[in-house]
């Protein structure tokens, strides 16, 4: 989730042509080690069951199958859990498992971290939203990509994706990010939209050692966040792999919310200085300091800093003009 407002520059359409023509997803997805891990796939429900039997189908269509399904509910008032039973007892059957019965409502964040400390080790984790539909080789593709980092250390894998309505009509692909990101653009701006997230074990262990801001973020960004904050290595994939339904009447965040969950972030991280690298305990030291200090410190950070930025011209000019202000 991305809490700046939105810009002009809106996702191109699927015709374009030149450097944000879409890429083709069509194309032959990477194959994953024969060893790889089995994906656990984390979904939390709430309210979902216009959406969710298309979300439960296209995991069935995946290439990869070795795959296993953690899923709680958040407090549900429709036909959501209804659903994931019948999955559980029918097509999931020994593969899905019901998490934290009984529907307390922990928000989305609290949900999925209860997802992730049930999850076993030894396994690569994959988010999944209720309400979006994955390309077949969705699971694969990511597998291949963690593969491809070879690193013991935490990784992360996300991607770009297919923007459609509630009923499943293109609406375009979401904003193009850089490829590998560093932890001060990553605090700028969330490059990993959760529905497209996966983890190796590395990153696994230390998503479920932390905790959450006392407000919590989006589950995604803390993610990406503390995998980059400890030397680790994400990696957006510019090929779409999920249908990311947008609905009508969504909520949109102001700068001033953005600017309290970066410092929420910035302060959190640094309560965790044993798994920070040296030079994120660096960055994080001095940008709290001015966060704190006088608008003139704060200009001069991003002269010195040129990594904490936003990706299109346009937003990084909001986000800077905020910066400095001290929303």
């Amino acid at each position: 989730m991305d809490i700046l407002p939105s810009t002009p520059d809106a996702p191109p359409p699927w015709s374009t042509s030149g450097p944000e023509a879409a890429p083709s997803w069509q194309s032959v997805a990477p194959q994953p080690p024969r060893r790889a891990p089995r994906v656990a796939i984390l979904l939390s429900t709430f309210n979902g069951a216009a959406w969710l039997q298309a979300q439960l189908d296209s995991i069935l269509a995946q290439s990869w199958m070795q795959w296993m399904l953690l899923w709680r509910d958040d407090g549900s008032a429709d036909g959501s859990v209804a659903i994931m039973q019948a999955f559980q007892n029918g097509p999931g059957a020994g593969r899905c498992r019901e998490i934290d019965p009984g529907g307390r409502h922990l928000g989305i964040a609290g949900s999925y971290q209860t997802l992730l400390r049930a999850a076993p080790t030894a396994s690569t984790i994959a988010f999944a939203d209720q309400d979006d539909v994955w390309l077949p080789e969705k699971l694969a593709r990511g597998l291949a990509s963690l593969a491809d980092m070879a690193t013991d250390g935490p990784a992360l894998y996300c991607g770009r994706q297919i923007l459609v309505d509630s009923s499943l009509r293109p609406l375009g692909l979401s904003s193009p990010h850089t490829e590998r990101p560093g932890l001060l653009a990553a605090l700028a701006q969330n490059a990993a939209t959760g529905c497209t997230v996966m983890m190796n074990d590395a990153a696994r262990a230390l998503a479920t050692s932390s905790a959450l801001p006392d407000t919590p973020v989006a589950h995604d960004w803390w993610a990406c966040l503390l995998v980059l904050a400890a030397g680790g290595t994400v990696r957006v994939d510019p090929h779409p792999t999920v249908l990311h339904r947008r609905h009508r009447g969504g909520l949109r965040y102001g700068p001033n919310r953005f600017m309290t969950a970066f410092r929420q972030n910035v302060r959190q991280l640094l309560t965790h200085e044993g798994l920070l690298s040296a030079t994120a305990r660096s960055d994080l030291g001095q940008i709290e300091a001015v966060l704190n200090g006088r608008r003139r410190d704060r200009l001069r950070l991003l002269r010195t800093m040129p990594g904490l930025h936003r990706h299109q011209r346009l937003e990084n000019l909001i986000f800077r003009l905020h910066f400095i202000a001290g929303a």
